[in-house]
């Protein structure tokens, strides 16, 4: 899959840490100009759908579960591969360092209507949402947040970079 960017966060001096990969997949779904979307209250930010690929599972097959828990889509159909996002992140617990997260992005079909999701605890204190809005409304939803919040998670810079692209690409 093509490398689209490599992020390194600012708090990183040097990559020589313990370091561990996590891999993630991320759905691309778009309806025209809408995109499904998660909204993360806590953080007040767009975010692509997807998460963290478990132990033996493939790419694609965690890509799918993810959609499917966290916005409830259905008949999912994995259309095409988009790209690779890399970030070294620093990594407060346990015997690690820093974590190498890739996050693996694939254009996506689903049925336009949305099922019942299966929100972690965590998702669900966070005042996960998923919902439909313009791109170009995320876009300049998450650039304020990036200007102005001093509660922004550390996605942000990663999903507005990967909303620019897809409207280059895609739209």
């Amino acid at each position: 899959m093509r490398l689209l960017a490599s992020s390194t966060h600012p708090n990183i001096q040097s990559r020589e840490g313990k370091s561990f990969t996590r891999k993630a997949a991320r759905g691309i779904i778009l309806d025209g100009e809408n995109i499904l979307m998660l909204y993360t209250e806590r953080y007040h930010d767009y975010t692509l759908p997807g998460g963290g690929v478990d132990e033996g599972e493939s790419i694609e097959a965690g890509l799918i579960r993810e959609l499917e828990e966290e916005t409830g889509a259905q008949h999912i159909e994995v259309l095409q591969e988009f790209g690779l996002y890399e970030e070294f992140r620093p990594w407060y617990k346990g015997d690690f360092d820093i974590v190498h997260m890739e996050s693996y992005c694939f254009i996506c079909d689903i049925h336009p209507e949305l099922g019942e999701t299966k929100l972690e605890t965590h998702e669900i204190q966070n005042g996960m949402t998923p919902v439909w809005i313009n791109i170009h409304e995320a876009i300049k939803h998450n650039e304020h947040t990036l200007a102005n919040s001093d509660k922004k998670g550390l996605s942000i810079v990663r999903e507005t970079f990967l909303l620019k692209r897809i409207v280059e690409e895609l739209l």
